[in-house]
């Protein structure tokens, strides 16, 4: 799960890296997709750590991961 984390952040970075555009950077929304990619590792680190000391992550902590993930995938396509 966390070298899914990092390709996500990598790939974000490549991204949005200003090759070639002929338009302004949108600098909110790349801020608020990394505050996302930020809440989705904390969670991430709250479930690893749950999964080893109970043996299982709680289902809304797995579900919140995979909306966020969602949204983030969402905010890069709809917002312009």
């Amino acid at each position: 799960m966390n070298v899914g984390l990092v390709i996500a952040a990598v790939a974000g970075l490549v991204l949005a890296a200003p090759w070639g555009i002929e338009y302004d950077l949108d600098y909110v929304k790349l801020g608020v997709k990394l505050a996302i990619l930020l809440i989705i590792g904390a969670l991430m680190g709250i479930g690893q750590a749950r999964g080893r000391r109970t043996g299982s992550v709680p289902s809304p902590l797995f579900w919140s991961i995979g909306v966020l993930t969602l949204a983030n995938a969402a905010i890069a396509v709809i917002w312009r």
